[in-house]
């Protein structure tokens, strides 16, 4: 730990600048825990404060309760990962913890992954990518022979400081002459492809593993008009019969090979009206008020606007929240309503559907009332078109 911050702060070299960390946290098991402790944070001989007085480094938060101890399924704390279940235990614990520290959106996280068991260093990593945002950093320290490994080493010490080999042939070496340095680690972050219920809670690490993993699955959409349910990136869920038709008449314009729309278009009021009478009732108040909006009630037509900018880019907006909401922002992006060709002589582009015809399919081309069979539906109250 020490030789990563002194790497870090001191030996960064241009064009990178020198990266103070404000915090330290770090993970390890009880027994490596009391080591800290006691080698690094003792009050009169602590190598972490030592560190800081020998190159005037500014107050950096690390104290006992930074340590995050392992724990086994009972709560104890772990000396050693020795069965599966511990193995299991340290990826939910240092994913709790990657998880935590990347909420704070002003804050920047390096993450080392020296130390501890391999498994450790490898879980460690894979958190980062689940999380990880733009701004984080992963790395590995490296360190010369023969300092590296070496007990009695910490980091490169401004002045002369001798340290001893192991017996039986040991010999004197100066800390001063080490060479620490970072190997920085790129790696995926995934962290788009997560819903955002993953972002808060205690999901566990083969949990949000198996979200990821469903982030980049072969494009496939299926909308089921009985039920106003869409399947897209692995996820099944309902929309709002108005936000359904809509999404559902772009959807077939897609898998016909048919253009994109615009809300001046002719006939589009019609079009939509239509998609949205085979969900709800003809005689529902919510097919009324959309043929009142859509100016096609021969009773209230004079109250009508037809498709507008106003009614149309709020229900696109809506769409793309909900398609957010239950497939993070990676695995949605396929599958929100985006701007397609430019239509000719105006500044103005259609919008559709950019996806392949073959990966759409639409359940039944009759739809029955879904009451009558019972299926899921979104209960929310119904909004005005």
């Amino acid at each position: 730990m020490t030789e990563t911050v002194y790497a870090l702060a001191v030996a960064s070299a241009p064009p990178h600048r020198p990266f103070i960390p404000t915090e330290v946290r770090l993970i390890t098991t009880n027994e490596r825990a009391e080591r800290a402790k006691l080698s690094l944070l003792h009050p009169q001989s602590g190598w972490f404060h030592r560190l800081r007085a020998d190159y005037a480094l500014p107050s950096i938060a690390f104290e006992p309760e930074h340590i995050h101890v392992l724990e086994d399924a009972d709560g104890r704390p772990l000396c050693d990962i020795g069965t599966p279940e511990d193995n299991t235990r340290a990826a939910d614990t240092i994913t709790d913890v990657v998880r935590a520290l990347t909420r704070d959106d002003d804050g920047a996280l390096h993450v080392s992954i020296v130390g501890g068991r391999k498994t450790m260093g490898f879980y460690l990593g894979y958190a980062l990518s689940l999380y990880g945002r733009e701004q984080d950093r992963l790395s590995h320290v490296l360190v010369s022979l023969p300092y590296e490994s070496h007990r009695e080493f910490f980091y490169p010490t401004p002045k002369s400081e001798l340290i001893h080999s192991s017996e039986p042939n040991s010999r004197p070496y100066d800390a001063r002459d080490a060479v620490v340095t970072l190997a920085k680690i790129p790696f995926v972050r995934l962290r788009e492809g997560l819903n955002p219920g993953l972002m808060e809670g205690t999901a566990s690490f083969s949990a949000v593993v198996a979200v990821a993993q469903r982030a980049l699955p072969p494009l496939g959409l299926k909308l089921d008009p009985a039920s106003q349910m869409v399947s897209a990136g692995g996820e099944s869920f309902t929309i709002k019969p108005s936000l359904f038709a809509f999404y559902w008449m772009l959807a077939e314009r897609a898998r016909r090979g048919q253009p994109g729309v615009h809300w001046s278009d002719t006939g589009i009021e019609r079009e939509l009206l239509d998609h949205y009478g085979r969900i709800v009732h003809q005689e529902s108040g919510g097919y009324e008020r959309a043929e009142q909006a859509y100016g096609l009630c021969a009773k209230h037509s004079a109250y009508g606007r037809g498709l507008t900018a106003e009614n149309v880019n709020p229900t696109k907006s809506h769409i793309k929240r909900e398609l957010e909401r239950r497939l993070g922002r990676r695995r949605a992006a396929s599958y929100l309503v985006k701007p397609l060709d430019p239509i000719p002589g105006t500044r103005y582009r259609r919008f559709g559907l950019d996806l392949p015809p073959d990966v759409i399919r639409i359940a039944g081309d009759k739809v029955t009332e879904p009451e009558e069979f019972g299926v899921i539906r979104d209960d929310r109250p119904e909004e005005q078109s």
